[in-house]
């Protein structure tokens, strides 16, 4: 999800010679285009940096820093900005180097106009349809959440679907999913759409009950019914009369535990700790648990009678790494909502930091993800979240298994070769788009160009440096 555009063309233009300056700022400044110009490299970084420009012109000679280096430090910042480069004495090999290294132009001095203004039209056409992208994705984020569960893949477009057609009648649910996909959501998404909804609705967290103090818990218990009980007290299941109860992670109950459970649920009545007063409990039920109660039932840990009991209606919640295309909602939604939670002015996520996120697996799902994003959100500095604002855990480079075999079988026995079949595998899984396979994998196009042993121009790109229309 790349950040989110403004509504002017920010342009930054170094040049040590301050009469081509002014004449780049001419050509250049229209309405809808803010430029920004320098004479000092260093200031003119400084310039990028503050103002994360669409499009950076720069001369490739200057004291104290060559245009080459300020290249490499912009692309290191934000891959996304588009930068000119400038020269005076035209070279192929210096042309070659230049695009390698990321530019998206190599133009002679003096500058033709023409072709100027056209990049600049260019990026203001991008910069109209990123703002029409941007202005879509906030509808289809409107569109793709449900009881604040989002998503727009076939996976939970069918979880929705399920909620809608089982909410009206349920009452016993089981919701079954990894840790951190959003269980509860989806309780809460079924309560609302009940006609108990009116009632309370009341979640008792299993996992987290003491085993002698379970009884209790659920059921209450009256006073002097165990030493502590100076009070009558009301169990999670009468404070959840004429509503739901949630038994989050149902799984870690004792089985003498689910016997008195499963009575619960036959009889639709409770009896207090310490009194021998049968109550009625009008309530429905739902269990969620991340573990496999079926195994659960071979090995004798989970009683297969109140297994089918709350597995009549069943609803399995996705693992994130199985709906990697909500990823770029879930990414907006966070931060948007931490956004207005830390009063923070946040425009978005650049395409590096982007990229990091979609390569992730994600084993702590969307409770993960969102965990992430909170703490990006807290600690940036700027209006974007870039790599360095994510946690060090995801910024480590993933080490490549030496173990790794060709397609004949054959074991790879030098390091260039295993990058070099990692590379390619990476290459295929993106349909040969050899600029998102260098993004896949964290490397410049010059190091993909190179570990797959191609010292020409990329393809699409002519000496002087134009891209040609079927460029990757």
């Amino acid at each position: 999800m790349p950040a989110g555009p403004d509504s002017a063309l920010r342009v930054v233009a170094i040049d040590d010679d301050e009469q081509h300056l002014k004449f780049i700022a001419r050509v250049l400044s229209r309405e809808n285009v803010k430029v920004y110009t320098s004479t000092s490299p260093q200031e003119g970084l400084e310039q990028v940096y503050k103002e994360r420009p669409n499009l950076v012109v720069v001369d490739l000679v200057m004291p104290g820093m060559s245009g080459l280096e300020a290249l490499a430090r912009i692309v290191e910042f934000d891959p996304a900005i588009e930068v000119v480069l400038l020269t005076g004495q035209y070279s192929t090999e210096s042309a070659v180097e230049a695009i390698q290294k990321g530019a998206a132009d190599y133009l002679t001095k003096p500058v033709n106009v023409e072709k100027l203004e056209k990049r600049v039209e260019a990026l203001l056409l991008e910069l109209h349809k990123g703002q029409r992208c941007l202005q879509l994705e906030h509808e289809l984020l409107e569109n793709s959440q449900f009881a604040s569960m989002v998503g727009h893949s076939a996976a939970m477009l069918e979880v929705f679907h399920r909620i809608r057609r089982v909410a009206p009648h349920f009452r016993t649910v089981l919701l079954t999913g990894e840790t951190g996909v959003g269980k509860e959501l989806a309780a809460q998404a079924l309560h609302r759409l009940s006609p108990a909804c009116s009632g309370p609705f009341v979640t008792c967290n299993c996992s987290a009950v003491v085993e002698t103090l379970a009884e209790s818990e659920l059921f209450g218990h009256v006073k002097g019914a165990f030493t502590g009980a100076v009070q009558d007290r009301v169990g999670v299941f009468e404070a959840a009369n004429r509503g739901t109860v949630l038994l989050d992670e149902v799984g870690e109950l004792s089985l003498s535990m689910q016997a008195k459970l499963l009575r619960v649920l036959q009889n639709r009545e409770i009896q207090r700790v310490g009194s021998p007063v049968a109550r009625q409990v009008e309530v429905r039920v739902i269990a969620a648990t991340h573990r496999d109660l079926k195994e659960m039932v071979k090995n004798q840990r989970f009683r297969e009678d109140l297994f089918y009991r709350l597995s009549m209606v069943q609803i399995k919640l996705p693992p994130l790494a199985q709906r990697k295309e909500d990823l770029p909602l879930l990414e907006r939604y966070f931060i948007k909502r931490f956004a207005e939670q830390y009063s923070k002015p946040l425009r978005g996520i650049t395409r590096r930091a982007d990229v990091l996120l979609a390569r992730h697996s994600w084993p702590g799902n969307v409770r993960e993800l969102e965990n992430v994003l909170g703490s990006a959100c807290m600690m940036t500095e700027g209006d974007i979240i870039d790599v360095d604002d994510l946690p060090e855990y995801l910024r480590e480079r993933q080490e490549v298994d030496v173990s790794v075999g060709t397609q004949d079988g054959d074991v790879l026995s030098t390091l260039e070769e295993v990058e070099r079949a990692h590379t390619l595998r990476a290459l295929q899984s993106v349909g040969g788009n050899k600029v998102r396979a260098a993004e896949l994998l964290g490397v410049s196009r010059a190091k993909l160009y190179r570990i797959l042993g191609e010292c020409d121009t990329p393809e699409g790109t002519t000496a002087s440096g134009d891209r040609s229309e079927s460029s990757d």
